[in-house]
């Protein structure tokens, strides 16, 4: 890879220069309203060049980029990247889909990032279910009868809403199952006919 195939985005040195006053005033309506330093309180950070401390011009980049997800915007995947939670599954393929289609500018994006999480979040609900132990000890439902829960709600700020607690977190617990019950007795109906 080329210095010329970098974008200037990541490059400590820009390669543009910048375009004059006239051309922003002439190109962008009502560019200019904050030139004087004074009206920015951020005007000492926006001094160039900046001592930033870098030892580099570009970073070393981190291997394992392929395959990654990349916003559409950019050239390449950032120079450092997390790899802890790698993408998986049918909300991994949300999520791919989410980043190789749209701008992180449109709503889709970000609605199929959400998505894709929620979509994650009920199939770690079903593992859950699926390995004998419904409640997940993230709740704190288990230490509500043996640690004191209602003697330790005692004086708090939040007392109003103390009531709404146990059916807020037991609440889609117990649609679900009453929706699983309903389901297979549908299906035994059905089967039985």
């Amino acid at each position: 890879m080329t210095e010329s195939d970098i974008p200037s985005a990541y490059l400590r040195d820009k390669r543009t220069p910048t375009p004059s006053r006239e051309e922003l005033r002439a190109r962008i309506p009502g560019w200019g309203a904050d030139l004087d330093p004074a009206d920015r309180p951020s005007y000492p950070k926006l001094q160039y060049p900046a001592d930033t401390g870098a030892r580099w011009d570009f970073p070393e980049r981190q291997p394992g980029a392929e395959g990654r997800e990349r916003s559409i915007e950019h050239a390449f995947v950032t120079p450092v990247f997390g790899t802890a939670q790698p993408l998986h599954g049918v909300s991994g393929a949300v999520r791919r889909f989410a980043y190789a289609r749209f701008s992180e500018g449109r709503l889709a994006h970000w609605t199929l990032l959400v998505v894709g999480d929620r979509i994650d979040a009920w199939g770690s609900t079903l593992r859950q279910l699926a390995s004998g132990r419904p409640v997940p000890p993230a709740t704190g439902l288990s230490t509500e009868t043996t640690h004191g829960g209602l003697s330790s709600r005692t004086g708090r700020s939040d007392a109003r809403h103390q009531a709404l607690d146990p059916l807020v977190t037991a609440g889609p617990w117990v649609v679900g199952a009453g929706a699983a019950v309903l389901g297979v007795r549908g299906l035994v109906r059905a089967v039985r006919r």
